[in-house]
């Protein structure tokens, strides 16, 4: 068994240097795996809201051309963790229709008088039109549906 761990280990560190060498020795960062699941991780990424001409980075800022965009505190409810907590600052925007909402996008909704931040986790259609179904990433339970109209903002990005 142990050797197993060996061979699997030796391997994913060949084929990620193998990928490198196919990249080029672009800048691109690679996250080194080694194709074991450590715990059930099945969230899909959020969707890239900017484009990549769209960050300007200079030795003494960064700007971002992303119109209507606002910030984001968050509240110590430990729902979104590890992705973000009380501390982060959020960067969002308001979307404009329900397809700017897709599978992996973290959304601010309405219920109940309350601003909840949760991860998007199901996109589907019924007799009602568009819905979403949302989950913190550190719930078990999910939040159920929503619809476009409770949604207000989509992060599209946290500073910690």
């Amino acid at each position: 068994m142990k050797w197993n761990s060996i061979l699997v280990f030796i391997l994913g560190f060949f084929s990620c240097a193998f990928l490198v060498f196919l990249v080029g020795g672009s800048d691109l960062e690679i996250p080194f795996g080694t194709g074991f699941v450590v715990s059930d991780y099945s969230k899909s990424a959020p969707a890239d809201h900017v484009i990549e001409e769209d960050i300007l980075v200079f030795e003494d800022r960064v700007i971002l051309k992303v119109a209507n965009v606002t910030l984001s505190n968050y509240a110590d409810s430990g729902s979104m963790r590890p992705f973000f907590d009380k501390g982060a600052n959020g960067i969002r925007v308001v979307p404009a229709n329900e397809s700017e909402v897709d599978v992996g996008d973290i959304v601010s909704y309405r219920f109940g008088g309350m601003l909840i931040v949760h991860r998007v986790i199901e996109k589907g259609f019924d007799d009602e039109g568009f819905y979403y179904v949302v989950k913190g990433d550190n719930n078990l339970i999910r939040d159920g549906k929503i619809r476009f109209i409770d949604i207000e903002y989509i992060t599209i990005g946290i500073i910690y």
